[in-house]
Formats: C-alpha cells, sequence, structure tokens
C-alpha cells in the first residue's frame, strides 16, 4: 500500500505537469515572458531568447496538488509536508519576484544578491522556528559513525547555510536545457528512497511527488527547450531539496547526493579567486557546464553527463545510508 501511494503521487505530477504545460506555455509567450540570454555566454544559447520562462510555476502546482492530495488520501499530511510545502514556496516566491524583474521590469539581473540573500534568510529562520515548533532534533550524524553533534541554537545557521547554499547552487545549474530537471529528479527520487527506508512516509510522497513534477516538465523542457523554468523553479528545488535533507536529518548526505550542485558552486567559487588573486581563469566560463560546451562539447552531451554523474552520486548517497 505504501509502495502504491508513492506511485500514484509520481504519476498525479508527471500527468499534471504534462497537462498544464501545452496551455501554460502559450500563456507565458502571449504576456511575452521570455528568457533574455546575456550576452557573455555561450553564443550558441543566444537564439533561446524569447524561450517562455517562469515555467517553474508548472513544477510547483503539480508537485503542490499531488502531494496534498496523494498525503489526504493516504492520511499522511502532516507538519513535516506543511513544512516542505511552505519552504518550497517561499523559495519558488523569492525565484518568481526574481524572474518577474527580469522579464517585466526588463532589469535583466532581478534581484539584487542582496535583496535576494536576505529574503531567503528570513525564510530559513521561520523554518527554523517551524522546525523547533514540531519537535525535530537540531543533532546531525555523520555517516558510516555513530558520532553526532547537538549543535542547539547553532543548527539555526546550518539551516541557512543549507536553504541558501542549496537554492542557489540548483540556481546555478540552470543553464543549459534540461540540465536541472533531470538531475532533480534523479536527486529527489534519491531522497524518496531514503524517506521511505526510514518509515517517513509523508516525506516520501513530497519527495516523489517533485520527481514526477520535473520529469512532467522534462518532456518540455529538454533540448530544445520549448519553456525554462527560471528562478521559479530553480530556488523552489534548492529550498525543497535541501528542506528534505533537514527533516531525513541527512544534511551531510545532502553533500553527495547533490554533487553535481556542489560541483557547479565550486566551479565558480574557484574561477573567480583563481581571477581575483591571478588574473587568470581555470574554466573557460563558469558554471562548469559552460565550460564543456565551449570545449565543443554539445549541449546534450554535457547533460547526460552530468545526469550519469548526478545518478552515480545518488546511488552512492543510498548505498552509504542505507546498505554501509
Amino acid at each position: 500500500m505504501f509502495e502504491q501511494s508513492i506511485l500514484i503521487a509520481m504519476i498525479t505530477a508527471f500527468i499534471i505537469a504534462v497537462i498544464v504545460s501545452p496551455f501554460f506555455i502559450p500563456y507565458l509567450r502571449k504576456l511575452k515572458f521570455g528568457q533574455s540570454i546575456r550576452d557573455e555566454g555561450p553564443k550558441s544559447h543566444l537564439k533561446k531568447s524569447g524561450t517562455p520562462t517562469m515555467g517553474g510555476m508548472i513544477i510547483l502546482l503539480a508537485l503542490i496538488v499531488a502531494t496534498i492530495g496523494i498525503s489526504f488520501i493516504y492520511n499522511e499530511f502532516s507538519s513535516r509536508v506543511i513544512l516542505l510545502l511552505f519552504i518550497t514556496i517561499c523559495f519558488g516566491v523569492i525565484g518568481f519576484l526574481d524572474d518577474y524583474i527580469k522579464v517585466v521590469k526588463k532589469r535583466n539581473l532581478g534581484l539584487t544578491s542582496k535583496q535576494k540573500f536576505i529574503c531567503q534568510v528570513i525564510v530559513s529562520i521561520i523554518v527554523f522556528i517551524g522546525m523547533k515548533f514540531i519537535g525535530i532534533s537540531t543533532t546531525i550524524t555523520i555517516p558510516l559513525t555513530h558520532i553526532k553533534f547537538d549543535l542547539g541554537f547553532f543548527y539555526a545557521l546550518l539551516i541557512v547555510f543549507m536553504l541558501v547554499g542549496t537554492s542557489n547552487a540548483t540556481n546555478l545549474t540552470d543553464g543549459v536545457d534540461g540540465l536541472l530537471s533531470g538531475t532533480s529528479a534523479i536527486a529527489f527520487g534519491a531522497f524518496a528512497v531514503l524517506a521511505f527506508n526510514q518509515g517517513q512516509l509523508d516525506i516520501a510522497i513530497f519527495s516523489i511527488s517533485v520527481v514526477g513534477a520535473v520529469l512532467g516538465f522534462l518532456v518540455f523542457n529538454a533540448h530544445p527547450a520549448k519553456v525554462f523554468m527560471g528562478d521559479t523553479g530553480s530556488l523552489a528545488l534548492g529550498g525543497a531539496l535541501a528542506g528534505i535533507a533537514i527533516l531525513t536529518k541527512l544534511e551531510i548526505l545532502l553533500i553527495i547526493i547533490g554533487g553535481v550542485y556542489v560541483l557547479e558552486t565550486l566551479s565558480v567559487m574557484i574561477q573567480v579567486f583563481s581571477f581575483k588573486t591571478t588574473g587568470k581563469r581555470v574554466f573557460k566560463m563558469t558554471p562548469i557546464h559552460h565550460h564543456y560546451e565551449l570545449s565543443g562539447w554539445s549541449e546534450w552531451r554535457v547533460v547526460v553527463s552530468f545526469w550519469s554523474v548526478g545518478l552515480l552520486l545518488a546511488l552512492l548517497g543510498i548505498y552509504i545510508e542505507v546498505w554501509m
């Protein structure tokens, strides 16, 4: 029965995304919510200018409806699900504001980094309060050991770091058709397995609903993309992923399962540090998926390669938690 609910949640979210997209994409195009492509990016991306963005709303709609519907049907709608929905919606709203400013106000950089950071921190603090209210432990466990640390109030700093860091990392990864959609399906799928293994069916339903939603979106986001998720989707997915890691107490394992996002972020940090200290660039362009594009890889090869790395890391994370 538990397995059935998870399967139904994924199928429901997938169907909603697939059905809604053909109606929503033309509407975005009609509103002229087209993506602006930066001149300093890969020249091959310039042809994508005008492709409808803010498609993350499709993902949000699908995962919210599937999560709430299936959770109620199987009596698994809990305070943890509410907290996860809160995180996802709030980070989605932050992303929506960023997209809206870029697209409608024609300010290419959207929200300033300071504005975005302040909003993310405020949401993170509220999440910490909510987590304490529903009795989630502030203890973290080191994988492959029995070592535990109770961070107490300092766990709030960890939550800020995880939510802000992961959402920005997924945002950086969303630069090639289907890259974030595919890696998200893999990462959330891994956490669905781990949540199910812990007996947390409510979190498993939420996680697998995200998988269904992004796979449904991927039908229209795969190369050549008919729609982009924008910051609306990328920030929401990052926040949701970190939220699941927090509630399943697999905070450190997120580094492995979300390893693609870690690599993308590290590439940017290395590039900036190298350029500021030596005046030289380590990569042709960052995030690192652009480096491979400029090295002659086709967009599809980049995406499949990163999906493969994401899958291997997800399987490693599951192996560490379940079998070791």
